[in-house]
């Protein structure tokens, strides 16, 4: 006879056991805990889970405490972030805008050197920083192998990523917010 334990790990996952346990993942991911490809991992455990052990084990280093307990943690880490997340949306509409260049235009090229197309005068900026090019109707944004990199919308790039108005670049040190030319 099995014993009590191991005959209800052994028991397939109810869908809202599944649902619970990926709730428990969605706040250990939210509150830092998981990294985005650790969560993306664990989540494809909690689906693909034959038994509540393996349920288990995709939880095992997380608190899972009630519902309500969750509901507090998760309220309090987005009422806790809301300070952040309004002084970014502040930062990004005190930024000087960059217009795209106009339609007919096919690159822009950006950094320190004398002659290019967008000059910035600022250490942090590469000789030959950056190249905007426009692709398949659109604009793309190139990092040359700068020093101190190219980013969109806070994330740093490396070769190619589209732009569009309203999305935030920034080269080196200094800052600047798309618009249409």
């Amino acid at each position: 006879m099995t014993p009590p334990e191991i005959r209800t790990n052994m028991v397939r996952p109810s869908e809202a056991e599944r649902d619970q346990a990926l709730g428990v993942l969605r706040d250990g991911a939210s509150s830092g805990r998981l990294s985005h490809d650790t969560f993306l991992g664990r989540m494809e455990l909690v689906l693909h889970a034959t038994s509540r052990a393996e349920l288990d084990t995709a939880m095992a280093d997380l608190p899972t405490g009630s519902p309500v307990e969750r509901f507090v943690l998760r309220t309090v880490g987005r009422i806790s972030g809301f300070g952040e997340r309004l002084g970014r949306a502040w930062r990004t509409e005190r930024l000087p805008g960059l217009n795209l260049p106009q339609a007919g235009a096919r690159q822009l090229t950006i950094g320190r050197l004398p002659g290019s197309g967008l000059r910035l005068h600022d250490a942090s900026v590469s000789r030959h920083h950056a190249e905007l090019r426009h692709e398949d109707g659109g604009w793309v944004l190139y990092d040359l192998g700068s020093t101190n990199g190219t980013h969109v919308n806070g994330q740093r790039i490396a070769g190619g990523v589209r732009v569009h108005p309203g999305d935030q670049v920034r080269f080196g040190n200094l800052e600047f917010r798309l618009a249409n030319g």
